[in-house]
């Protein structure tokens, strides 16, 4: 009698302790079903502009001037750090102005001369951008001026409007408006914090796009550094071969272009190699360029060698960069392509800034904003174009010295500046037997940086996917075009975004023994599945019109699967684990009803656990929580199952 008692007693403790589990597990339902609703997408809206023009929100009267020298610190950050600037750093700084100028100097000429500018405009982008930069830019290491990327950009995409050799003026007014554009793009990349679009070219494909566009530069460079007067405008690898082969039958070679162009070449690339080896010597491979420069000409201007053939500068214009506001061409006949080779520019500069400029920040242990950098670059593009220069970026090869120079913040750019400055104004003239040999190597003893092969390999090991992008990019800029080779890596990555889209995972969950802990029973098969209950998580953040019906079937598929598996026990519940989901719109509620229909006609109860604030929402709003029952709607995937359970009990 007293065993019965006993035993009689337990049952009645364990009635209480469910029915005070049932209890606490109804009220976080009513947390979730009471929540308020999220806000609307107008007031997001506000709240995003508020954000950009008001960072640090509301303001009083009191506030107001505080608020004024906060914005305008955070629009030029000069302002703040220059307050603390000491002569210390100065020292360092200068120092390594003055050699990323050595550096900078005949870079910023072969560049220009690779985007089918004359020399001085490559100098002009040199003082200019960076000087606006140091005002409004954030990174302290980034070194500012032409890159070759952004110049082969410009070569390519411009001469099929206007050509160079016919026209050059014109051509030279569309890069400078082109450059107008890609500043503009930019800075309203940053003040509207539309960042995100950089990002649609994946490292994959900037890997890809840059191995495949360092070797298209060098093959550019064969045109100075053999000497041939007629060349392709071209950029792909066949054109080119074809275009050098021609030219050996069609054209008088003269090899001391050729000779004088490797051997400062190998000079170069010495140099490069002793500095790697010696940290100590890091001046040395960046002194190098400007030695290179500056020996040849005198080689050249000693010899007369410009007389037996050697293709040299000739015309250098110096001075200070003039105004180029009247030779922007707003109502050219094809401004509508001249945007849209700004817009690509802009995209391709600032991926290449912001990927240098947060290597170097990341090192140095500060965080760099991106939306800021938009802004700092895009108006120093855009005055840029107004005073003779085309599009400015920020440089791997020249941050790299920047940063080995020991540089504490931008005033390195503005030292580099002024020097260039200073070498417009004096020493421009003594640039004019510079064979265009030497600019030649000099692009191409820079170009070793721009293919990574052990990123490649590591992309293969990692995700086969962005292989295929890398790979398909790099053949794309190689065999067919600058833009070709973007538009295969922004097709291909946005293939790959749409397919994940559309075909997300569904996943079948179970218990881990021991644990409260629910997860994929195909990746934990330790993990049990709870008789009678079928717990399906979809993983994907919208469940939306491009894949409701994806998973609607899927789930369907599991349920006859499961069903036809389980052998002791029909399935009665299906629970839809939601945590994954923060977005649904009407396509996807379409499909959860039917979903619901079908469960319902086979005898199965739809549940769905740990909603989003905006599903939820929509829900209540369509009237489906009114279908399913308000009782099948649990917070945790856990409640799910508890209710499960103790319902079946009950029945």
């Amino acid at each position: 009698m007293e065993s019965l008692a006993n035993e009689s007693f337990s049952i009645e403790l364990q009635q209480l302790d469910a029915a005070s589990t049932d209890t606490a597990r109804k009220e976080r339902t009513q947390w979730l079903l009471t929540s308020p609703n999220p806000p609307s997408l107008c007031h997001e809206l506000i709240n995003t502009v508020k954000e950009t023009v008001l960072p640090h929100g509301k303001t009083t009267k009191q506030s107001r001037k505080g608020a004024f020298f906060s914005f305008m610190q955070g629009l030029f950050p000069i302002l703040k750090w220059g307050r603390n600037y000491k002569a210390t750093k100065f020292k360092h700084d200068l120092m390594a102005g003055l050699t990323l100028a050595s550096l900078c100097i005949p870079q910023s000429i072969g560049y220009a001369n690779l985007a089918k500018l004359d020399p001085q405009y490559g100098l002009y982008t040199s003082v200019v951008p960076p000087l606006i930069y140091a005002m409004m830019g954030s990174s302290r290491e980034i070194a500012i001026g032409p890159v070759a990327v952004v110049s082969l950009l410009l070569s390519a995409m411009v001469p099929k409007l206007v050509d160079p050799a016919v026209d050059p003026i014109a051509y030279r007014n569309l890069v400078f408006t082109a450059t107008f554009f890609t500043g503009a793009f930019q800075a309203v990349f940053g003040l509207f914090r539309l960042g995100f679009l950089v990002d649609f070219l994946s490292h994959a494909a900037i890997v890809g796009f840059m191995g495949g566009a360092a070797i298209v530069i060098g093959l550019q460079q064969l045109k100075g550094l053999l000497g041939i007067n007629h060349f392709t405008t071209q950029t792909d690898v066949v054109s080119v071969l074809v275009a050098v082969f021609k030219s050996f039958h069609n054209e008088p070679w003269f090899p001391l272009n050729f000779i004088l162009g490797c051997s400062f070449l190998v000079f170069i690339l010495i140099t490069r190699f002793i500095g790697k080896r010696n940290k100590k010597m890091f001046w040395l491979p960046a002194m190098a360029p400007l030695v290179s420069v500056i020996l040849s000409t005198l080689i050249v201007y000693l010899s007369k060698a410009d007389q037996h053939g050697v293709k040299i500068v000739k015309h250098f214009k110096g001075g200070l960069p003039p105004s180029s506001v009247h030779q922007l061409q707003f109502k050219d006949p094809h401004i509508g392509e001249v945007a849209k080779i700004g817009l690509i520019c802009a995209i391709v500069a600032l991926t290449e800034a912001i990927a240098v400029g947060r290597s170097f920040a990341s090192i140095k242990g500060y965080h760099l904003d991106g939306n800021k950098e938009m802004t700092a670059m895009g108006c120093m593009n855009v005055v840029g174009s107004l005073t003779s220069c085309y599009i400015a970026t920020g440089s791997f090869s020249r941050t790299a010295v920047n940063f080995s120079a020991g540089c504490e913040t931008v005033v390195s750019n503005i030292v580099m500046a002024i020097t260039v400055l200073i070498s417009l104004e004096l020493l421009t003239k003594l640039l004019y037997y510079t064979p265009l040999a030497i600019l030649a190597s000099i692009i191409i003893s820079a170009l070793p940086g721009l293919i990574d092969i052990n990123e490649a390999c590591h992309i293969w090991k990692v995700d086969k996917t962005d292989f295929i992008i890398c790979i398909a990019t790099f053949f794309g800029v190689l065999f067919g075009s600058v833009e070709i080779g973007l538009l295969i890596a922004v097709g291909i990555s946005f293939g790959k975004i749409i397919v994940d889209t559309i075909r997300p995972s569904v996943e079948l969950q179970g218990r881990l023994p021991g644990t409260y802990t629910f997860c994929d029973i195909t990746q934990f098969p330790v993990a049990a599945e709870t008789p009678g209950i079928l717990i399906i998580r979809v993983n994907n953040a919208s469940l939306c019109f491009a894949n409701a019906n994806f998973i609607r079937q899927r789930v369907l598929r599991l349920v006859k699967h499961t069903s036809e598996g389980h052998t002791k026990e029909k399935v009665n519940v299906l629970v839809l684990d939601m945590s994954n989901v923060m977005n649904v719109d009407t396509s996807g509620i379409v499909a959860l009803e039917e979903l619901h229909r079908e469960l319902v006609s086979q005898g199965i109860q739809l549940g769905i656990a740990s909603p989003s604030w905006k599903v939820i929402n929509k829900l209540k709003a369509a009237k489906l929580l009114d279908k399913i029952g308000k009782g099948w709607i649990f917070l945790t995937v856990g409640d799910a199952v508890d209710g499960c359970l103790n319902s079946k009990m009950a029945v």
